[in-house]
């Protein structure tokens, strides 16, 4: 009922409204985009993309009819978006290493993270890593993969599991 009076006084233009929805909501869609992206972006971008997400909120608040689903499928859609976004900046096999395996850009080092998740990735075998960038940098659908690659749902998805797991493990053996 308090959600539908913020979402009411939004349409209004009271700003005040929209920082009761922000202050309440922030923790839910970080957890969001995070479960989005996982570690394919920075803190800042994070934050970059919960604020488009409320912003977003405050520009269509006359569409919005229901606000928790609104903002949850917002927080995913815009995770996607800006990780589109950062992928296509940085190609993972093209401008990370160099034929001789050294960094290409230096930028990336003060990311130490980001980083050896992209060592890890790129250090699975071949059908591993087609998969998971599909997945996690291009957006794909697991039925959309299983056709294209032959593969089973159940195939995808437990690729899909053990690629989380040796990135996981690579990080924490750091």
């Amino acid at each position: 009922m308090v959600d539908l009076l913020l979402l009411r006084k939004i349409r209004y233009g009271n700003e005040n409204a929209l920082a009761q929805i922000i202050d309440k909501y922030t923790p839910y869609v970080c957890t969001i985009i995070r479960n989005t992206v996982r570690y394919a972006l920075t803190h800042e971008d994070i934050e970059e993309v919960a604020s488009d997400v409320f912003l977003a909120l405050w520009d269509n608040a006359d569409k919005v009819n229901k606000l928790k689903p609104y903002i949850a499928a917002t927080a995913r859609n815009k995770a996607k978006n800006k990780l589109r976004k950062v992928s296509d900046s940085v190609s993972l096999e093209e401008s990370v290493f160099a034929d001789n395996g050294e960094m290409l850009d230096d930028a990336l080092l003060a990311n130490d993270e980001k980083q050896m998740v992209k060592s890890a990735v790129l250090a699975m075998d071949d059908t591993d890593r087609d998969i998971f960038l599909r997945y996690y940098y291009n957006s794909q659908t697991v039925s959309d993969i299983a056709s294209e690659t032959g593969k089973s749902e159940a195939a995808i998805k437990q690729r899909l599991v053990r690629g989380r797991k040796k990135i996981k493990q690579k990080i924490g053996s750091v």
